[in-house]
């Protein structure tokens, strides 16, 4: 999908001022409240915009511990270990992957012990083989897009 100079700035806006009204979006980018609607609503409807609610640190929830867990699985039950993946709390992400293991997750924990209960947890579940962590000391990017927003389009506007 195509994102223009106009939907970069509204992407900009979106992510600098999240609690901003669509009226004050409209006047400060300078176009008519219709424009800008019609513009979020193609951006969700495209996908681009996938959420418009707040975002949570687990550590300020107690749990300051991240690790990223890899996980082996028996071949033939990916869907079924991905599947009791949801059933922990704990893990705030899981992908499927390519390389060293079938899965990685995201993990947060109350402490290293709880981050240890977790794991045997997951190590518990039928069709895991092994498991492989890796505890996250520091985030040093935090997950950002607007700086790919913003070079999708410098480089639309560039065509």
């Amino acid at each position: 999908m195509a994102v223009d100079e106009l939907d970069t700035r509204v992407l900009r806006l979106l992510l600098e001022q999240p609690r901003t009204s669509v009226r004050e979006y409209a006047r400060i980018l300078g176009v008519a409240r219709g424009t800008l609607q019609a513009r979020l609503d193609r951006l969700e409807r495209d996908g681009v915009i996938t959420g418009t609610g707040p975002t949570l640190s687990p550590a300020a929830l107690g749990h300051p511990v991240l690790a990223f867990v890899h996980i082996e699985v028996t071949q033939g039950h990916l869907d079924d270990v991905g599947d009791a993946l949801a059933s922990v709390p704990e893990i705030v992400e899981a992908f499927s992957i390519t390389g060293g293991g079938d899965l990685l997750t995201r993990v947060v924990a109350r402490d290293n012990a709880h981050l240890e209960d977790v794991i045997q947890k997951l190590i518990s579940l039928p069709g895991v083989v092994r498991t492989r962590s890796e505890v996250a000391l520091r985030e040093r990017v935090t997950y950002r897009l607007l700086p790919l927003v913003e070079s999708i389009g410098r480089t639309s506007a560039r065509k």
